[in-house]
């Protein structure tokens, strides 16, 4: 029978399976062919094929894995190998936050532009909406401009960008009703709210929350693996109707995000606004858009097509990929 992959490590996974049965499942045989290698077989959000155990019913066996519709994953560094994070997303909801953690915009790019290589409708989500209004009456006003201007440059290129709160409750009503019956993927640093948003949406499901580090504003790894949750909306974000339903896999916390077979060379193409003038260049498809005369893609820059913040944004995680230095 068929069944959706909830969550698994190792060669141990929670399978929810069609005849109502969630079954713990191992893969048979131990391996399951892909078209690559990656530090994880199996994802939450995969279709596979169980075989139930004779003997005891709430175990299996993984026999097959359906094709995908898509996959979001990152280049596992310590392993060296692609994980995958999920599988079969309508959206991936990137989150991020103004401030605790610090806003890291870069970290956003790069998952965006993963998210361009694999066919992924991203949303970026920026949660604790409320601590970025407080640096407009305490003297950041300046850092609040920074950080909306990135957010608009964003939309600007087509990207949905949602400015919410879990904590107050700003733009959570928008925010269910862009979930309800899809199956989306919260992606985002330790820290950023990925569980609390969860909790405010289904107040029955209780995940632990963890506190930020003092010394690096960063948070700590409150999800160790990743689950995929079906939500009930609380019926305050549905206008006071029952049973609206939204299908979440959350994630572990990424304090570096590495992309995933994508060379420094073709990076442009996943910046959307960089396409129109990929090989437009007086040198072609050669051309680095770094110093060479004639880059069309530089005069984009010049002229205000392309923002400088992510041009920079762009040179930064080109050099990143041909160093292999990856920053936060």
């Amino acid at each position: 029978m068929k069944g959706t992959v909830i969550a698994g490590t190792n060669n141990l996974f929670t399978v929810e399976c069609e005849d109502d049965v969630t079954r713990n499942c191992t893969i048979k045989g131990k391996v399951i062919k892909t078209e690559k290698e990656y530090y994880n077989p199996i994802a939450p959000g995969d279709v596979v094929e169980v075989e139930p155990d004779e003997l005891n019913d709430e175990k299996g066996q993984i026999v097959t894995l359906e094709k995908r519709r898509n996959t979001f994953l990152r280049w596992n560094v310590k392993g060296r190998c692609p994980q995958l994070l999920a599988s079969n997303l309508d959206y991936l909801i990137l989150v991020c936050t103004p401030d605790e953690p610090p806003f890291r915009p870069r970290f956003t790019d790069r998952a965006l532009a993963q998210a361009e290589h694999q066919g992924i409708t991203p949303v970026i989500v920026c949660n604790k909406w409320d601590l970025a209004l407080e640096m407009q009456t305490d003297g950041r006003e300046e850092q609040f401009e920074e950080i909306e201007k990135r957010l608009s440059i964003w939309e600007d290129l087509g990207y949905k960008v949602l400015r919410i709160s879990a904590k107050t409750g700003e733009g959570m009503q928008e925010f269910a009703e862009l979930l309800e019956d899809k199956l989306s993927a919260f992606v985002g640093q330790s820290g950023v709210g990925k569980s609390s948003l969860i909790n405010v949406m289904d107040n029955t499901c209780v995940l632990r929350t963890g506190s930020l580090s003092k010394k690096y504003g960063r948070g700590s790894h409150t999800t160790t693996k990743g689950t995929l949750i079906h939500l009930t909306l609380n019926e305050t974000l549905t206008e006071g109707i029952q049973g609206r339903k939204a299908n979440i896999i959350d994630t572990p916390g990424i304090r570096r995000f590495v992309l995933d077979d994508i060379e420094a060379d073709d990076l442009a193409m996943y910046f959307r606004e960089f396409e129109p003038f990929i090989g437009k260049c007086k040198f072609g498809m050669n051309c680095r858009h770094n110093t060479e005369p004639g880059c069309a893609v530089r005069k984009a820059v010049e002229d205000g097509v392309i923002s400088q913040e992510r041009f920079d944004s762009w040179q930064r995680i080109s050099e990143e990929i041909r160093t292999g230095s990856w920053s936060d």
